[in-house]
């Protein structure tokens, strides 16, 4: 350890560093660390740059250049409370705490917080509330979403409200004195609706209202919430932001420092977190993020106006075309508009539905999205099985809407394989 401390400081005097190690400290490094190799990160910087570096500088022992993976449960204190930051993986870990660093620049925020997967980063939001609180949600939203809500927290005392959020008189008729969380989901999953976030910011300003915004389908590279007013944003990490299909992951981000202390008291008391391997995963799909989104939203253009095109396509749902209902809005908000796409048959079955996932070739079936490989899934069997028959259809859920992830291979091949599955 000595001479790795004698590497790095790699200063001229040898004799005087031979004379001082002795005495060279844990907090000398840290502080050498610092003003040597740490990048500051400001909000001038682009979406590239703090997606490549905020949260991470090389390893202060050896400069790697990649956050190393801190693959222990506990670390050595000199006395009891003396050590050096970190005490049990469970409360804190330097991969983990490098990627939140990172993730909450990625959304402008001034805290990030990684849970064991979206579900239990939303279950953490939803233990900062008591029994008798109201939550609006949105009535679009991800089966699973919906089955945390009404399965486990109304048997807590919760009470959820279900509207549709593109009208926002819905959310405000709904507003009273127990009212304490908006739970925003655009576009949403797997209409890809879009609410207006800042629409839904101005309704609760000077009210005791959190506003949550699940960014998921977007990414950072494509939305930032918290620039548009809401108080948490959450990410199922395991889909655009690892973005290769490897990792299961939730993360929250905020500014709010109270709010901040809560839910990382959760984190820690819950113990809903990721292993640093799964940090050190998606600290790696971070820096392509930009790059990705790029491709999947050109080639989700793409995919999308071939449907629009095809005699046995009913309605495709993507916010880019220019007659979507939300387009202008999603215009305003957003940066381009992905690569998530849903669409129904003339023939609506699930028959027909299940012949077309069935011949896919690129496309595989399966549950997730936002790999670099495309996907394809069947919502009302899948994703949204837990969602009643009666409620997905209010939502123009059909049973022969077909969700596509679209990756990032060639668009000609893609088009190649709808063409031939949907014959």
């Amino acid at each position: 350890m000595i001479d790795n401390y004698r590497h790095i400081l790699k200063l001229s005097n040898r004799c005087y560093v031979n004379k001082l190690i002795n005495k060279f400290t844990f907090a000398d490094l840290i502080k050498y660390r610092k003003k040597n190799f740490q990048i500051n990160i400001d909000s001038k910087m682009k979406f590239g740059t703090k997606a490549i570096h905020a949260g991470q500088e090389p390893d202060p022992s050896t400069g790697a250049i990649m956050t190393p993976i801190y693959q222990t449960s506990t670390y050595v204190q000199a006395s009891p409370g003396d050590h050096k930051g970190y005490e049990y993986s469970r409360t804190q870990n330097p991969t983990r705490h490098a990627l939140e660093k990172n993730l909450a620049a990625l959304e402008n925020a001034k805290h990030g917080l990684v849970f064991g997967s979206g579900l239990a980063a939303t279950d953490a939001v939803m233990k900062t509330l008591q029994p008798g609180d109201e939550i609006i949600s949105t009535n679009d939203l991800y089966g699973g979403t919906y089955r945390l809500f009404t399965k486990i927290f109304e048997g807590f005392g919760l009470k959820f409200h279900f509207v549709n959020m593109t009208d926002l008189e819905n959310i405000k008729s709904r507003i009273n004195e127990k009212t304490k969380l908006i739970w925003v989901e655009t576009p949403t999953n797997p209409m890809m609706s879009i609410i207006d976030i800042s629409g839904v910011a101005d309704l609760i300003n000077g009210k005791n209202i959190k506003l949550v915004v699940d960014n998921t389908f977007s990414s950072p590279y494509l939305q930032n919430p918290i620039d548009k007013g809401a108080d948490i944003v959450m990410h199922s990490v395991t889909k655009y932001i690892a973005g290769h299909s490897d990792v299961v992951m939730g993360a929250l981000m905020l500014n709010d420092d109270e709010l901040k202390d809560k839910l990382a008291f959760i984190q820690n008391a819950s113990g809903a977190i990721p292993g640093p391997q799964d940090a050190f995963l998606v600290l790696r799909g971070t820096k392509t993020l930009h790059i990705r989104m790029q491709r999947h939203s050109e080639n989700g253009k793409e995919i999308a106006h071939y449907l629009k095109n095809h005699p046995k396509v009913d309605k495709v749902y993507w916010p880019g075309f220019e007659d979507h209902p939300g387009h202008e809005i999603a215009k305003k908000q957003m940066r381009d508009f992905g690569g998530m796409i849903s669409f129904t048959m003339k023939d609506d079955s699930v028959e027909y539905a299940t012949k077309i996932l069935e011949r896919f070739k690129l496309f595989r079936l399966a549950e997730s999205l936002g790999g670099v490989e495309s996907l394809s899934g069947h919502p009302a069997s899948m994703t949204h099985a837990s969602i009643p028959r009666e409620e997905r259809l209010k939502s123009g859920l059909k049973d022969s809407l077909i969700r596509l992830s679209v990756g990032i291979e060639d668009a000609e091949d893609l088009i190649a394989d709808l063409e031939q599955a949907l014959g």
